[in-house]
């Protein structure tokens, strides 16, 4: 904290001094800066929390640890793959188009935004997930979690 305010202190002491050279009147030259008559006051504004410090004092939650560790293996990737894959060979995906090409009907090719098609489909989408994929998934990532030693 006292070397983020010893920094503030040399910056407003540079800012004063490159200022203070901005707002006089200089002596003629053949290049001059504009002349200000009126120099700006600092505003004043309650001081800005340490949001550095915070995020290096706060653990990871054991969520973002199996992500991280979902991530550097390149785990999560196969999983969204073999996700695709069974969602495409039950015909989930088929059913959400269908679901989006009937709403777009109802309400005007014109007038559907993706943000529409989003939030109707979102709820119905993660309804209709087969048990059989979550059960497959839920089954990998405890598999790895267990060869991980997490």
């Amino acid at each position: 904290m006292y070397e983020v305010k010893h920094l503030l202190l040399e910056v407003e002491a540079f800012d004063y001094s490159y200022s203070s050279k901005l707002y006089h009147r200089p002596s003629s030259s053949a290049y001059q800066l504009p002349y200000c008559s009126i120099m700006r006051s600092s505003v004043k504004r309650p001081p800005t929390p340490d949001v550095e410090e915070e995020e290096q004092d706060r653990q990871p939650t054991l969520q973002e640890i199996i992500n991280i560790k979902l991530i550097e293996s390149g785990e999560k990737e196969r999983l969204k793959e073999l996700l695709r894959e069974r969602l495409m060979e039950c015909g989930w995906k088929d059913e959400m188009k269908a679901i989006c090409r009937a709403f777009a009907r109802k309400k005007g090719r014109n007038n559907v935004t993706v943000d529409d098609l989003v939030h109707v489909i979102t709820p119905k989408g993660r309804a209709s997930i087969p048990d059989s994929v979550k059960a497959e998934l839920l089954q990998r990532i405890r598999s790895f979690l267990t060869s991980t030693a997490l």
